[in-house]
């Protein structure tokens, strides 16, 4: 039980009126007995008594007013404590960008109430800083002495110290979660793309693909499909060396980089041939991007030890009809075109005859 708690007050009090009434004869003798010592030794007991009993009154309200205190600064630690693990928690739970500024947004303005914090960061920004906030007080985000940015709280009311506190805290804390969700997005994208060409490996091009597919069919908007294949190139490796052949292809991606719009899905779909979606992109804007593909190729040769390696590609274009939703059967179609591009006689560009035709 709590010393200075109500209960003891209530039980101090009702201990002293009971001894107060059982006493109350002796008392009154004691007072008297008191009274005569005074007259007889010229003491003054009674009054030094009542000093006695103000001072000892007066030192136990303050010890229940300084226990007061300390129990609503535990109090008030206790749940900035809980504001600050439940900022650790919403941020241990998020992955990616998006999900942390969620819980920025969520849970930072409660670690400092009534005051505006804010965030910048060249990955995330939160409530940027205004002009008039050049002499805001500023919390470093860093992990191992790298700079992520900073939190910011304007001019206004001193914080107090266990406030800067949890925002030291917090801003460790949002550092780390930063830096862990851009080591998982590169993570991620290492585990989708091809290292050597840099274009997304087929299970995961075929994943994108799908979502196109439905967004064509929501917007009506048109979309393309591109493959190629490079020609020849088993003679490349076999003249060259294998290196040599690793060095077209990761050339090839660098290429597709160059000529193709960053909403292209570009994808690596096996061996020396590639897949390119084209979003928003008829057939005919299609041939167009696969013949500026091909002239690329043709015209960039790589400049392999003192020996000018010329990779040059054959093209399969078609289109995707209104509504279709089958990713195997638009596939399989810019495959026969490709097939068709190779017959005759390679490093060259073929539609598919029933897009053409359609188109």
């Amino acid at each position: 039980m709590r010393l200075g708690s109500r209960n003891d007050a209530v039980l101090l009090g009702g201990l002293t009126v009971a001894l107060f009434v059982g006493l109350s004869s002796r008392i009154g003798r004691l007072l008297d007995y008191a009274h005569d010592i005074d007259h007889a030794t010229g003491l003054q007991l009674l009054p030094a008594l009542v000093i006695l009993t103000g001072v000892f009154i007066l030192h136990l309200v303050r010890k229940r007013q300084q226990l007061n205190s300390e129990t609503r600064q535990a109090t008030a630690r206790v749940e900035e404590m809980e504001r600050l693990v439940a900022f650790s928690q919403a941020l241990a739970r998020s992955l990616d960008l998006e999900s942390i500024k969620g819980a920025v947004t969520e849970h930072l303005p409660m670690l400092v109430p009534g005051r505006r914090v804010w965030v910048a960061s060249a990955a995330l920004s939160i409530d940027e800083p205004e002009e008039g906030d050049l002499a805001t007080l500023r919390f470093p985000l860093a992990v191992a002495g790298t700079s992520l940015g900073v939190i910011g709280v304007p001019p206004g009311r001193p914080l107090l110290e266990q406030e800067r506190g949890v925002l030291v805290a917090a801003a460790a804390l949002l550092a780390m979660s930063i830096k862990n969700a851009e080591l998982f997005r590169e993570v991620h994208e290492n585990s989708v793309r091809d290292p050597l060409t840099g274009c997304y490996r087929r299970a995961h091009a075929l994943e994108i693909m799908d979502g196109e597919l439905r967004r064509a069919r929501r917007s009506h908007l048109p979309l393309s499909l591109i493959m190629f294949d490079l020609d020849h190139f088993k003679a490349i490796n076999d003249r060259h060396g294998h290196l040599c052949g690793d060095a077209v292809l990761a050339a090839i991606g660098q290429r597709m980089k160059t000529v193709l719009r960053g909403s292209d899905v570009k994808c690596r779909y096996g061996g020396e041939e590639f897949l390119v979606l084209l979003p928003d992109t008829p057939l005919a804007g299609a041939r167009r991007v696969a013949d500026n593909l091909r002239r690329e190729f043709e015209e960039h040769p790589l400049l392999w030890k003192d020996t000018s390696v010329v990779a040059t590609a054959s093209f399969g274009v078609t289109a995707v009809t209104p509504g279709e939703d089958n990713s195997t059967a638009i596939i399989d179609r810019a495959d026969a075109a490709l097939y068709r591009a190779k017959q005759q006689g390679r490093n060259c560009v073929w539609l598919d005859e029933s897009s053409y035709v359609a188109g």
